[in-house]
């Protein structure tokens, strides 16, 4: 299923499953109700996956047979952030390119400013700070993002007044479906409940300067719609291979960047395996893959606008546009 979460004619959120290529939404608890079926199971994207498998075999249900009264156009809707309050956030760093390219990518910003812009990379090739850090061959690394500063698809998202160097991060999410503790690599993937895009926006500039900290991106990622999700979340079912995905970044209908899921050096199972270690996950949790390679700007030393829009399109999952606003 392609599940959303949307609103529509000043109703509060609903749940919602698209049907028809998309351009019909059925409104699953009305749905349920109307077929005579405990509607709280499907009160909201939460509610389905916290509630396992009843409710996701009742969405099906209601999404296959659905009553008339239940669907409408997608073209009536607001879709919003398919889980609009995830229990928590990690991303992860699962792209090698990426992490190469925003390396070499560092080396030539301070190599452009420096006197001798041909000794400078040379120097700073060679320098241990900018070479894959060997922990990174060791275990799968991730941030805590904020859950409270998410938006959906067609979202208009403020800039920070005190950022300059706006970009955009390509990456795909596991969203977490059962709970569990000290999960083997092998069972990993049964606890996936799905999958959706993820656009990981980032203030560069303000990044640059708190990483030095060695605490994380801090301000450089967090604030109001940093994090942003969708257009839905596909089922696990409907993706019978996460590492077989095309992924495209546009920026103003110009393809900026084009790689491959495929390329992941740590796999969801990898980062479930890693992260249940003495420690229980939670369903309604969000894992991102990190960015793919070239999937930024910052790797290619484009940066944007106000007034541009990003379309990330992830193969089997759909197309996730963000609008940084002229304001």
């Amino acid at each position: 299923m392609r599940l959303i979460t949307y609103t529509a004619a000043g109703d509060s959120p609903r749940l919602g499953a698209w049907i028809d290529a998309d351009t019909r939404v059925v409104d699953l608890q009305r749905a349920a109700i109307e077929r005579g079926e405990p509607g709280q199971l499907l009160s909201s994207m939460l509610a389905l996956i916290r509630s396992g498998a009843p409710a996701l075999d009742l969405a099906r249900a209601c999404a296959t047979d659905p009553p008339a009264a239940s669907v409408r156009p997608t073209r009536d809707c607001r879709l919003m952030a398919p889980l609009p309050e995830p229990t928590q956030i990690r991303d992860f760093l699962c792209f090698e390119d990426h992490l190469k390219n925003v390396l070499g990518a560092a080396i030539e910003m301070r190599a452009r400013g420096a006197p001798d812009p041909e000794a400078t990379r040379a120097a700073l090739r060679d320098s241990p700070a900018f070479q894959v850090p060997p922990v990174w061959y060791q275990r799968p690394l991730y941030y805590n993002c904020s859950r409270l500063c998410v938006a959906g698809t067609d979202a208009e998202i403020q800039w920070p007044a005190y950022s300059r160097l706006r970009d955009y991060e390509l990456e795909f999410a596991a969203v977490i479906g059962s709970a569990g503790r000290d999960i083997g690599r092998d069972t990993a993937l049964r606890h996936i409940f799905g999958y959706t895009i993820f656009n990981d926006l980032s203030a560069r500039d303000e990044q640059f300067v708190v990483m030095d900290g060695k605490l994380g991106p801090g301000k450089g990622k967090d604030f109001d719609g940093s994090n942003v999700f969708g257009p839905c979340i596909v089922t696990a079912d409907e993706v019978p291979d996460p590492y077989a995905l095309t992924m495209v970044a546009r920026v103003n209908g110009v393809e900026w960047s084009r790689g491959t899921s495929a390329s992941m050096h740590y796999r969801f199972e990898d980062l479930i395996a890693y992260l249940s270690q003495a420690e229980t996950l939670h369903p309604g949790e969000i894992l991102g893959s990190g960015t793919v390679g070239s999937g930024s700007g910052f790797e290619t030393l484009r940066f944007l606008e106000p007034g541009d829009t990003v379309e990330l399109e992830v193969e089997r999952i759909g197309v996730l546009r963000t609008r940084i606003a002229t304001r």
